[in-house]
C-alpha cells in the first residue's frame, strides 16, 4: 500500500512541478521588455514572411498560454498576452508556435507521425482505462491486453511529441537570433522560457510511459498467479 501511495505522488506532483516551473519562468520572461519592440504578433509575421509563409494567418487567441499552430486551417494562434505582448516570454512563445509552421512547411517527419497518431491516440487515452479496470475486475486477459494496446498508442503519441516540441524550440532560436528579433543578451532569457516550456511534455510522457509500465507489471503478475 506504502509503495501505490509514493507511486501515485510521484505521477501526481512530476506535472504540477512541471506546469509551475513553466508559470514561474514565463512570468518572470513576461516582465522582460523585448528591446526590439516588437509584439508577439509580429514576430511571428517576421519569420513566417522571411520563410516565405504568406498564407499562414496569425490570430489572437484567449486563454492562458493557449498558443498553438493548427495544420489544417494554416493558423498560429497566440494567446493575447503573446499576441500583444512586447516581451522576451511573449517572442519566444510566439517563435515556437510559428517552428511547428516551419515544421509544416517542410514535412517534418516526425510532425506528420504524430498527427497520424492524434485519432487512436485520442480514442486510446479515453479507452484504455476503461478497458483495464473492466478487464481486472472480469478477469479478462483479452480485455486488459486491449487496453494495454490503447494505452501505448496514447504514450507513443506523447513521446513522439519530444522531438517535435524540441525541434520547434531550435527552429525558434535560430530564427529569432538570425533575424534579430531579440538582442544577444535575450537570447538566454527566450530560451529560458522554451526549455521551461518543453518540461511540461516531457513530464506528460514520463508520467505516461509509468502509467503503462504499471498496468504491464499488473498484467505480467497476473498471468504469474495463473
Amino acid at each position: 500500500m506504502g509503495a501505490y501511495l509514493i507511486y501515485f505522488l510521484i505521477i501526481s506532483l512530476i506535472p504540477i512541478w512541471a506546469s509551475m516551473r513553466v508559470k514561474s519562468t514565463y512570468n518572470q520572461f513576461q516582465r522582460v521588455a523585448n528591446s526590439t519592440g516588437a509584439t508577439g504578433y509580429e514576430v511571428a509575421r517576421r519569420i513566417l514572411d522571411a520563410n516565405g509563409l504568406y498564407d499562414v494567418r496569425i490570430e489572437e487567441y484567449s486563454g492562458f498560454l493557449s498558443d498553438h499552430y493548427d495544420p489544417r486551417s494554416k493558423t498560429v494562434r497566440l494567446s493575447s498576452a503573446n499576441y500583444r505582448g512586447r516581451s522576451i516570454a511573449a517572442a519566444a512563445v510566439a517563435a515556437h508556435e510559428v517552428g511547428h509552421a516551419l515544421q509544416d512547411q517542410q514535412d517534418y517527419a516526425f510532425l506528420r507521425f504524430r498527427s497520424s497518431l492524434v485519432p487512436v491516440a485520442s480514442f486510446g487515452s479515453n479507452a484504455s482505462y476503461f478497458l483495464l479496470f473492466l478487464g481486472f475486475i472480469l478477469q479478462q486477459t483479452g480485455m486488459i491486453l486491449l487496453g494495454i494496446v490503447l494505452m501505448a498508442a496514447a504514450v507513443l503519441f506523447q513521446v513522439v511529441t519530444l522531438p517535435v516540441e524540441f525541434n520547434a524550440s531550435s527552429r525558434a532560436m535560430d530564427q529569432v537570433v538570425s533575424l534579430g528579433l531579440v538582442r544577444n543578451e535575450e537570447e538566454r532569457g527566450a530560451r529560458k522560457v522554451l526549455n521551461a516550456a518543453a518540461l511540461t511534455y516531457v513530464a506528460a510522457a514520463a508520467v505516461a510511459l509509468l502509467e503503462l509500465l504499471r498496468f504491464v507489471l499488473m498484467f505480467v503478475g497476473m498471468q504469474g498467479d495463473d
